[in-house]
């Protein structure tokens, strides 16, 4: 197989892309915002409308030749469909409240850190208190649920016809996995939702083909390979695995922070730090805070390239950025958003936003016990500044993917091997300049006080 057609579903925004497993060249063929509807019964996404852009989507990528459909989307995320394979109930936001509504009565049945390696999250964030919540404010609607999918087997579903279960998905703080044991955890017997989880299939298993509607709707030949999917934190993890020790930082509206083969550490649940699953269906111990989202709040959703003097005047008057705009997540819980040495503007502001993410991942793979070279995929890939920041607090190289999400690569690469070595974007050593070293040792005690 040489050209995948992707289905990248992220929380902010979703693509359809094509990548060339000969070159590694990812093209970015459409683009729409993931916005959430608010009428009905709750906050909710808006499927029949992604599903037009998808066919849209695969319409222009079958048009440019396609061997096979992957798809990588944003976890706490699943569709309950009933026996017709329509919606039975409408796909929840999960930074709605309604989860939280129950909070006692899940927290009376959820497993704990140990068997699943899932902290407990606010809102939907646990995809098991979202689907307690579902099945206790909307009983008639769950009794007629044939299907809980994970959101990229959902695709993979509406493409082939074929429901299943995914580990990648299932392993991303859902307390409805046990990574240790691969297997579901014992909340799934406990509620008695056996029956709504189809069977378990790899990342990287064919399905079936399209079905012939969707060949019809898209001009891809009727047999397409339809592959399973993967969780698009992992789904970066993807070309870096078996390349340990590293860190992988997968940036976007989230900075998922992954060690692979790191020094072993015991694992902080109340500092937002779980256990993921890789591709392979390996655990992962993994950091992460709402690091793009942060930035844009910051910057007032202006992305701005800092100059030298705003680095140097930031980094002189140790102008900082304190944690957390969303102090239920991240590294630093309860504690709240601050400036120290003024409050600055423009390129100055963004150069101390970028210092405050790239502090932050460094605080999280001293969480997860990360070691060796640090990978930079996604948003923060090409952020220089951020990645200079990040090698000095860290003390290790930094590799940048460059502005591309690793995740529709990783997709990819699940249908099979690039045929050629690609190098990172930019790689940047510490700074050794007391200017940058004290401001990382600033900006830890200013924290710790």
């Amino acid at each position: 197989m040489r050209r995948i057609a992707v289905l990248d579903i992220g929380k902010t925004n979703a693509k359809v892309l094509v990548v060339d497993l000969a070159t590694g060249a990812e093209e970015v063929l459409a683009r729409t915002p993931n916005a959430v509807v608010r009428n009905g019964p709750y906050p909710h996404h808006d499927l029949e409308m992604l599903w037009g852009f998808v066919l849209s989507g695969l319409r222009a990528a079958a048009g440019r030749g396609v061997d096979a459909v992957s798809m990588t989307t944003h976890g706490a995320a699943c569709v309950l469909v009933d026996g017709d394979g329509g919606l039975a109930l409408p796909m929840l936001d999960y930074e709605h409240d309604g989860p939280d509504r129950l909070a006692a009565e899940y927290d009376a049945v959820r497993p704990g850190f140990a068997e699943t390696g899932s902290p407990r999250l606010p809102v939907g964030l646990n995809l098991g208190a979202q689907v307690f919540w579902l099945s206790r404010a909307f009983p008639a609607e769950f009794a007629r649920v044939r299907h809980v999918l994970t959101l990229p087997q959902y695709w993979a579903f509406r493409l082939s016809g074929v429901a299943a279960s995914e580990a990648t998905s299932l392993g991303c703080h859902t307390d409805l996995w046990n990574p240790w044991e691969g297997r579901f955890s014992s909340l799934v017997s406990r509620m008695g939702w056996q029956r709504v989880f189809p069977p378990v299939r790899k990342a990287a298993e064919v399905l079936g083909p399209v079905l012939p509607s969707v060949a019809a709707a898209t001009g891809l030949a009727p047999g397409t390979p339809v592959l399973c999917g993967i969780h698009d934190s992992n789904a970066s993890l993807v070309p870096h695995l078996g390349k340990a020790p590293c860190g992988v930082l997968s940036t976007g509206t989230w900075m998922i922070v992954m060690a692979l083969g790191g020094r072993a550490v015991e694992l902080d649940a109340a500092r937002d730090v779980l256990v993921n699953v890789n591709a392979r269906g390996e655990p992962v111990p993994t950091a992460r805070f709402m690091g793009g989202r942060e930035m844009e709040e910051i910057m007032g959703g202006r992305i701005l390239e800092p100059s030298p003097e705003d680095l140097r005047a930031v980094l002189e008057g140790r102008v900082m950025a304190l944690p957390s705009l969303h102090p239920d997540t991240g590294p630093f819980p309860g504690k709240r958003f601050g400036w120290i040495g003024g409050e600055p503007e423009g390129g100055a502001r963004m150069a101390a936003a970028s210092f405050y993410a790239a502090l932050m991942g460094a605080e999280c793979l001293d969480l997860v016990g990360a070691e060796g070279p640090v990978i930079v995929e996604g948003a923060f890939g090409g952020n220089l500044p951020f990645l200079r920041m990040l090698a000095t607090a860290t003390g290790r190289v930094v590799k940048g993917s460059g502005q591309g999400a690793g995740t529709g690569l990783g997709a990819a690469l699940l249908a099979g091997p690039l045929a050629v070595k690609t190098a990172p974007v930019v790689e940047v050593q510490p700074e050794r300049e007391a200017l940058w070293t004290g401001y990382v040792s600033a900006w830890r005690e200013a924290v710790g006080q």
